[in-house]
């Protein structure tokens, strides 16, 4: 078994972070970076768009307005929208440095366009899942695909597929999500992460989180033996700061228990194979039973059934094989509770 890819959604949070300690949001952007490093997180990734492109001025909120108060869409994003092709280039290269992979969703084709260079992976958010000339338009550029399907239902989802395979897409990864800002744990719907699997068996699942952290981090750990084999959750230094996605976000102890979690899983899956481990050949020897003498026999006599039982250790002759023990003579005399062996009988005759 294999620890799930964990992509640290960083998003636009660390606009928030600069704004709250006086630096810009490039060197807040980097901070949030260095600290999912440190956290074990494989890759970070940004949202990469402009408010005039990605929603209409009458485009209202669709989340949590208690926590995030801004009732448009088109008002959001105006505030986290200043990043360029600059900043994703600072960005990625700093990923470089600290050795961890960049990404950033696009939610346009200028972003799509400036970004290739700079990434792996594309991801496509499930609100563009319907999108298809810029699935399309993604696709061609022969790079794999994280496709979220929150929203959605599976004729959409094998459109999009179709979509992405007839363009050249050399892997397609599907992210089961729930389009919900934050998630309930009634509505997160992991078994959906099989269904997934069973419907698209060449395809890569895994599991985009809107949920709260739990404090064990549960939630991502039943994703993971459900399948999922990429894992994203949003990322914060500040769980406490208000607006946009802190609130449903992991901060960096967050995302260690689940890294940590993930490999606790691993450990103690093991192998498919039912066999005897060796760590278990010595308790294997000693904890099963042998045929013992249940009271003393003189060479010569004959053993019946009465004369066995079964004890520990199973260093002797197994209790399955009592009716081939019984009708043996035994060859010296020997005292009640000796462990009998092969080598102290004389196995019975065809006359017996």
């Amino acid at each position: 078994m294999k620890k799930p890819y964990v992509i640290a959604e960083l998003g636009v949070n660390f606009y928030d972070t600069a704004k709250v300690e006086g630096i810009t949001p490039l060197e807040a952007a980097k901070k949030y970076i260095d600290e999912a490093k440190r956290a074990g997180i494989d890759a970070v990734k940004f949202q990469s768009y402009k408010a005039n492109t990605i929603a209409s001025v009458h485009s209202p909120a669709y989340w949590d307005t208690t926590k995030e108060p801004t009732q448009s869409q088109y008002e959001l994003f105006t505030k986290f929208d200043g990043f360029n092709r600059e900043e994703y280039e600072a960005l990625c290269a700093h990923c470089e440095k600290v050795g961890i992979d960049f990404m950033s969703t696009p939610f346009d084709y200028a972003s799509a366009d400036y970004l290739e260079p700079l990434m792996k992976a594309y991801k496509i958010s499930s609100s563009d899942l319907s999108n298809t000339p810029f699935i399309r338009h993604i696709a061609r550029k022969g790079k794999p695909i994280y496709l979220s399907v929150g929203a959605s239902y599976l004729p959409e989802i094998e459109d999009a597929v179709r979509a992405m395979r007839e363009e050249g897409c050399p892997e397609i990864a599907l992210l089961h999500c729930v389009l919900s800002y934050p998630t309930k744990n009634s509505d997160a719907n992991l078994a959906v992460i099989r269904t997934l699997k069973e419907k698209f068996p060449d395809l890569k699942i895994g599991y985009s989180d809107h949920t709260l952290p739990d404090e064990h981090m549960t939630i991502l750990s039943t994703a993971f033996l459900y399948g999922a084999e990429i894992i994203e959750k949003h990322f914060t230094l500040d769980k406490t700061l208000q607006g946009n996605d802190h609130y449903h976000a992991g901060d960096p102890e967050d995302f260690r228990k689940a890294i940590e979690n993930f490999e606790l899983i691993c450990q103690v899956s093991g192998s498919s194979e039912k066999t005897v481990l060796p760590c278990e050949e010595v308790p294997r020897r000693e904890a099963r039973r042998s045929l013992v003498l249940t009271r003393d026999k003189k060479a010569g006599e004959v053993l019946t059934e009465e004369d066995l039982t079964a004890k520990r250790p199973g260093t002797g002759i197994s209790p399955c094989d009592m009716q081939a023990a019984a009708g043996c003579r035994v060859k010296t005399d020997l005292a009640e509770d000796t462990v009998l062996t092969w080598d102290m009988l004389e196995k019975k005759t065809g006359a017996q």
